[in-house]
């Protein structure tokens, strides 16, 4: 389903770039991993046929070598080089597993080439609900209570882990995969039956589960983030309009119906309708988030608020937030351009900063004494 996505928010990005100013190469990477590139990727209608799409394209790869920018054809021809092109920076729009969780940032960075975005370990961070919330819950910023486990742990000890949520959060609770966006295998619980279904439903994609306390009367605010590590700024908030119990797949991405709105579609307030003092303490909350985290580009912190006790809680943050969360700067001081151009000044400054940095020693320890006997 994030593939989809994927496709809509990146196609938005190709559109919003000022083509006096960018050559924009589309590169497409197929659900089993193939890469494609060709004018008829940048047509939504023609991904209804993908068949017949990739059929018009042409597969492609990169060299996971350092200082090699090119992309090369798949199919060689003896006579002619291999290079596709060359690529200056990459501005990766791939939500949820292997494109939002570190992995192809990875890639990227062994490549060596500016990316737009947040580097490896801030994605992996970033995408791990448990490694997260542990993260800003050492650094004091409110993440709601939880508890967590493997599968192979509640395979093993299902009972010990219902009565730890049990005596420790209560019901009703929250179950969600560790590492999955937009709300795909998250359901609610408020007793022990359906305690054990929801984990039965979210270990279907993930090894490991995280159960939250549920806040009843919830009020989800969102607020986007856009700089780096040291200075990063807050958009304004908005309220997603949910129909049930949680946000889901459907509230966040069907409204638009045959549209290519993506998250942009979702019903929503903007500007939430929040006292100025909370909305305040939630855009602080938001950039203390993404600085924890050393975060690059533009984000998308979630928040929770207990309205039982005016509470605020950090939900979750998006990486690569869908339709890149334009339409929140567009709503407070930044055009969808201005936006695309931001992010590629900020990929070619922290690829400044991270070569003047020192990785390696120009020495060779098996050239230093006592090195066939391996003592230190």
């Amino acid at each position: 389903m994030e593939h989809e996505i994927s496709i809509i928010s990146a196609l938005q990005a190709v559109n919003a770039f000022d083509k006096d100013k960018y050559e924009i190469i589309p590169v497409y990477i197929t659900k089993d991993g193939k890469w494609y590139t060709g004018e008829n990727l940048l047509n939504l209608d023609n991904y209804k046929n993908t068949k017949k799409l990739l059929e018009q394209c042409e597969e492609v790869y990169m060299i996971p070598s350092f200082g090699d920018y090119n992309l090369y054809k798949k199919k060689k021809n003896f006579w002619r080089s291999n290079v596709k092109t060359t690529m200056d920076v990459v501005l990766p729009v791939l939500h949820g597993t292997n494109g939002e969780d570190g992995t192809f940032q990875g890639l990227i960075e062994l490549i060596g080439i500016p990316f737009v975005g947040c580097n490896t370990v801030s994605s992996a961070n970033g995408m791990d609900k448990i490694f997260m919330k542990m993260i800003l819950r050492e650094c004091k910023i409110p993440v709601i209570d939880y508890v967590w486990f493997t599968d192979k742990d509640w395979f093993l000890q299902k009972e010990k882990y219902i009565q730890t949520i049990e005596e420790q959060l209560g019901y009703p609770v929250i179950v969600k995969p560790s590492n999955l966006g937009s709300s795909v295998g998250i359901s609610s619980a408020s007793n022990k039956n359906d305690l054990i279904q929801a984990v039965e439903s979210a270990e279907k994609f993930s090894q490991r589960i995280i159960v939250e306390k549920m806040v009843v009367e919830i009020k989800e605010i969102n607020c986007s983030v856009l700089g780096n590590y040291q200075d990063a700024h807050s958009s304004v908030c908005e309220e997603p309009i949910k129909s049930g119990d949680i946000l889901s797949y459907a509230d966040k991405y069907m409204p638009g119906g045959k549209t290519s709105k993506g998250m942009q579609s979702t019903k929503r307030r903007i500007p939430a309708d929040l006292p100025v003092e909370v909305s305040e303490k939630i855009r602080a909350y938001a950039a203390k988030t993404f600085k924890v985290l050393s975060c690059n580009g533009v984000a998308r912190v979630d928040f929770i608020i207990d309205e039982k006790d005016n509470s605020i809680y950090v939900n979750e943050i998006n990486t690569i937030p869908g339709s890149l969360s334009f339409y929140l700067w567009e709503a407070t001081d930044i055009n969808f351009d201005g936006l695309m151009d931001e992010l590629v000044k900020l990929a070619l400054k922290r690829d400044r900063e991270t070569k003047i940095k020192t990785f390696d020693y120009n020495q060779n320890i098996f050239n230093l004494k006592g090195s066939k006997t391996g003592k230190k």
